[in-house]
């Protein structure tokens, strides 16, 4: 079957590419029809995740078979640089899950006799060499988060080398990143089990599958918290996956059952979540979200059959698709097939899709992907790389300019309301590391990385 699908999608590929999306272009496609597809639904591939190493970008693909890692600097020419074999492969396996800190990813399975991973990148693309494979803290997990300012790592659906039961949520820390040191083992009181998460300062926003949506303060792991739950709401299914707006007031959040609308939460009560907005992506009445991720003004949506669905959610009530591209090219919306993931944190602003049955993606943006400016231009930097502050260059004479700075995960760290392109920006304020400058005018928005020294 694996087989029977690449050949269909090389046939399609020849007359599609082109028709196959809006506002997003095609720069790099991998499939390996020598990848065993699962038993369940021939997915060969799973989860994607993006590096930047030594200012060098890769892209992370889970298969059946390991971890894949490709050089997506250079984007038209991608190559695979390192492959990890999984500890445990083969048409059982569904699920990986990847996140990296500090010069080392991990890595887990859901299923089979799998183990943590932990995998030193710092000399990629050289090597990437596997200095810990383990089942005695985790055997399987279902999906893996790293609250960064804390150096903790939370695994939830755990089963570790003892045979016991699944445990809903395991907390470690990775403060000494080859040596992660168990802390807590947590369930939400009114039972069911976490399916997956988004951590930041102690505070995990939980998808509890069936049960909703909770929100748990962990500052005090002998006492931990809910100060924010949805357990009813208007489309209520599996609760699957969501993530926060950087400045905390929204969460977009999927529930993944076939025809239910994603949902806009005003979160800047947690005592007090409501809905504000629900919308699709009026592909299909059997479209499934699967996984969803914001950056800025924008969520990026792997949406199974459906491809990527991109969408500007500026108006918080009222979110608009500005692009899409469709991975999986069969028409069938009658199982759980097609696109997986989505990761858009690279520098370059490249996007990086995996779907399950076609393999890798790498993205980027065009035409009229923003809400208001359909223009895209380079803006000149210096000096670059900079220490204490820069000055902007811009290509053309523009008005009522305005700057974000995001860090290389899409943070939202630094913000002018007016500028002029004459102006230096002091950033001193920003730690060491790779930066996207973002200014928008009357006439176009301007972009260029920055490296700060």
């Amino acid at each position: 079957m694996k087989k029977l699908l690449s050949t269909i999608f090389s046939i399609l590929c020849l007359n599609s590419f082109a028709q196959s999306g809006e506002n997003l272009d095609l720069l790099f496609h991998w499939d390996d029809e020598n990848i065993v597809g699962t038993t369940w639904y021939d997915n060969a591939y799973n989860e994607i995740w993006g590096l930047v190493v030594d200012g060098r970008e890769f892209a992370v693909i889970g298969s059946t078979a390991g971890t894949h890692i490709f050089d997506v600097t250079d984007p038209v020419n991608s190559e695979q640089v390192q492959f990890i074999p999984g500890a445990a492969i083969g048409p059982a396996i569904i699920h990986r899950d990847y996140h990296d800190r500090n010069g080392y990813m991990y890595a887990v399975s859901d299923e089979g006799n799998s183990t943590l991973q932990i995998i030193d990148i710092s000399q990629l693309p050289d090597t990437a060499i596997v200095v810990y494979d383990s089942n005695e803290l985790i055997k399987t997990s279902h999906n893996i988060f790293i609250d960064e300012a804390k150096d903790i790592l939370y695994a939830c659906n755990v089963r570790d080398g003892s045979g016991g039961w699944s445990t809903s949520l395991v907390i470690f820390d990775i403060q000494d990143p080859t040596n992660p040191t168990h802390l807590l083992d947590y369930a939400i009181p009114t039972g069911g089990g976490v399916h997956d998460m988004w951590v930041k300062n102690d505070t995990a926003f939980l998808n509890n599958g069936n049960n909703g949506l909770y929100v748990v303060d962990f500052s005090d792991l002998s006492n931990p918290s809910i100060i924010g739950s949805l357990t009813e709401y208007p489309d209520k299914g599996y609760n699957h996956s969501g993530w926060p707006t950087a400045d905390m007031s929204t969460y977009i959040m999927a529930d993944e059952d076939w025809g239910l609308d994603m949902k806009v939460l005003d979160i800047s009560n947690l005592s007090d979540i409501t809905v504000t907005a629900t919308f699709s992506s009026e592909v299909h009445a059997n479209s499934i979200p699967h996984n969803q991720i914001v950056k800025g003004d924008h969520v990026y949506v792997s949406s199974y059959h459906d491809g990527l669905q991109v969408y500007n959610i500026a108006d918080q009530t009222n979110p608009i698709k500005v692009a899409y591209f469709n991975t999986y090219l069969l028409g069938d919306h009658t199982s759980y097939r097609g696109a997986w993931g989505v990761y858009p944190f690279l520098p370059s602003g490249n996007i990086l899709v995996s779907d399950m049955q076609y393999g890798l993606y790498v993205l980027a943006p065009s035409g009229n992907f923003g809400l208001n400016n359909a223009i895209k231009e380079e803006l000149s930097i210096y000096p670059n790389p900079a220490q204490s502050s820069f000055q902007v260059k811009l290509p053309e004479e523009d008005y009522n300019l305005q700057m974000k700075i995001y860090d290389s995960k899409g943070n939202l760290v630094l913000q002018k309301a007016s500028i002029q392109a004459s102006e230096a920006i002091n950033i001193e304020s920003l730690n060491t590391g790779l930066y996207w400058i973002n200014i928008e005018g009357e006439k176009a928005t301007y972009q260029q990385k920055l490296i700060k020294l």
